[in-house]
Parts: C-alpha cells; structure tokens; sequence
C-alpha cells in the first residue's frame, strides 16, 4: 500500500530533494521566461496581464513542491493535495498582514521559504504514513484536518527559526563587504554559487542585506558562475530541456545532486573566483534587486550596463570569462584531475 512502504533516510530525503527540484522548476520557469521577455512590452494590458499571471502562478511554488514530494512517495490524489497545502502553508509564501484593511489582509509574495516548505512537506508525509488507513471512511474529512492544517500549523511555528537561517547566512555575507575590494568579490562571489543550488533564496539574501554596488555585483556574478559551469556541463549529458531550464534560472533543480555529489561546487567554485576578478578590477556594480538572478533575464548584465559598464565590458565579463572559466575548470577536474565523471555529478537526479 502507499502509505506503508519502509523506506530509509537516505532514500526519504532524496525523494523529498527529488520532487523539491521539479516543483522548482515548473514554479519558477513562466515567470523567468516571461518576465525576461513581457517587460519590454510592459505597456500592453495583454502583456502586462500575462506578466501578473505568472507571478502569481510563481507563488503557487510551495504547492507545487509539495504535490511533486507526495507524487515520489507514490500517495493518492487526496494525500497528494493534503501534502502539497501543508507545505504551501509552512512555505510562509502567504502571510496575514493584521493592519492593512480593517480585518487584515492575506498576501502572497515570491516563493516561500524553500527549506521550510521541504520540512512541513516532510512532516505531512509522515503523518499520512504513520496514520495509514486509521481514518477508514471519514479519511477525507479527517486527513486534510490532522495532516493537512496540523502539518501546515507545525510548519507555520517552525518557520521563523527556519528563517533565521537565511538571516545568519546574511550577516555573514554581509560581513564579507567591509574587506578589500577583490577579496570581498571572491568571498560573495563564491557564496552566492554555491546558494543557488542549495534550498537558500539567494534573491531572499540579496534583498534582506541590501547588497550594493561591487558587493551586489560580484553576488550576481558568482549565481552566473554557476549557471554557466551546470549548462556548460549538463549540455550533453542531459535532456535538452534540462539544460535550458538551467540557462533560463532553474538552478535549483540540481540540489539533489549537490546533497549526493557535493564535488559539483569544486568547478562552480573555481569559476566563481575567476569570474569574480573582473567584478573588483572594473567595479561591476549592482543593486540589492539583481544581486540574486545572476544571468537569469539578464538582470545581472543589465544592471552592471545601468551603472556604468560599456556593452564591450559586460559581453567578456558576464559570458566570454566564465565560459572560458567553465570549460576551463571541466577539462582540470574531470581529465587532468580525474575528480569525477560527468554524467555521474551532473546527470539530473530530479
């Protein structure tokens, strides 16, 4: 039966890492894709329209996560649903805000806290295994009750501390910005490519701490570092539609791999610092907004261009430098080195 099967940790994380990678992507993907495109005809209702439409369907990501998690454990259209509003609720993607309108208000803003939305998911998942078919006849009167709004509360308490998580990782990264120029670069740079493919908002970070300037550029730049080493690597060895989704801004479907196969930081890691040294010797610039999308829509590059850089300058920085860092890196560490093979690190695991 569904909820009976015995399954170890090992396994039950990679399932949750698994369906928490997919949901990512189909969450996130319209949005990335449209908003890079639809801002440039922002003054079209039509355009405008659909731009609002996936950002809300972006916020639905938590439900999509959790939908994908119960869909790995192989549970019921029911448990599914159960499980997928637990974790929309414990993602926080939705917060009461008690003092605007006289009763409140409910509102929705960006994705969630990714981690917490793993954990309640996890929880809901859990629950619905360990009470099994005790429910009988009044199951779908009882389980979107216990699983569904008790998972959901317990994710809703846990959330603060979850998030302070990301706060620490915040204080941290925002120390690194009071160091000489080129250092700083190296450290925010390297930071933020290994945040992207971890289940830590690195939008989330760049906003909390108001990354600026150099600081929020060589943040964009290590999120770009990344993207390029994980298409650079992923171009033969997956699914075409893979690697796009990748170039496009679905990083994170590759967490399941960073927790199997952490040697996949060793070439984002060398690609960062490379492509961080141009960050302090031309001053590449940003703002709190783009330090976390890196090349997704382009808002890396395009805020550099805003703040001074010629077009010359952001065509070797953003893309000939980490490319030639990317391809650099692959042929050191899997040909010369030897410290893995391709298809084992980089095949998606989602």
């Amino acid at each position: 039966m569904e909820n009976q099967m015995i399954i170890t940790p090992k396994i039950f994380l990679n399932k949750v890492l698994a369906g928490t990678a997919t949901g990512v992507i189909v969450g996130l993907i319209p949005n990335a894709v449209l908003g890079a495109v639809l801002k440039y005809f922002s003054q079209y209702d039509l355009a405008d329209t659909i731009s609002q439409t996936a950002i809300i369907f972006q916020i639905a990501t938590p439900l999509i996560i959790g939908g994908l998690i119960a869909l790995q454990f192989g549970f019921n259209p029911m448990n599914m649903m159960v499980v997928a509003g637990a974790a929309f609720v414990g993602s926080g993607v939705v917060k009461f805000i008690p003092r605007l309108a006289e009763t409140g208000l409910y509102v929705g803003a960006g994705t969630g806290d990714i981690i917490n939305t793993m954990i309640t998911a996890s929880i809901a998942v859990l629950l619905i295994q360990l009470i099994g078919d005790r429910f009988g006849s009044v199951a779908i009167v009882l389980t979107p009750i216990v699983v569904g709004v008790g998972a959901g509360t317990i994710g809703f308490y846990l959330y603060p501390f979850v998030t302070s998580i990301t706060s620490a990782i915040g204080i941290l990264i925002n120390n690194f910005t009071t160091l000489q120029p080129l250092l700083m670069a190296i450290l925010i740079s390297c930071s933020f490519a290994f945040l992207i493919i971890s289940p830590i908002s690195t939008v989330a970070i760049g906003i909390a701490i108001q990354l600026n300037g150099i600081s929020a550029g060589a943040a964009a730049m290590g999120v770009a570092a990344t993207t390029i080493v994980l298409v650079v690597n992923s171009w033969k060895i997956n699914k075409s539609g893979v690697t796009i989704a990748i170039a496009l801004g679905a990083m994170k479907m590759m967490m399941p791999n960073l927790f199997r196969k952490p040697i996949i930081l060793a070439p984002c890691l060398v690609t960062a610092i490379i492509s961080s040294i141009p960050v302090a010797v031309f001053s590449i610039s940003g703002n709190p907004a783009s330090a976390g999308f890196g090349l997704v829509g382009l808002v890396g590059p395009l805020a550099s261009l805003d703040a001074g850089l010629n077009i010359g300058l952001v065509l070797l920085c953003w893309l000939v430098i980490p490319i030639i860092a990317a391809l650099f890196t692959q042929f050191i560490f899997e040909k010369i080195l030897k410290l893995y093979n391709r298809e084992d690190v980089f095949k998606f695991l989602g």
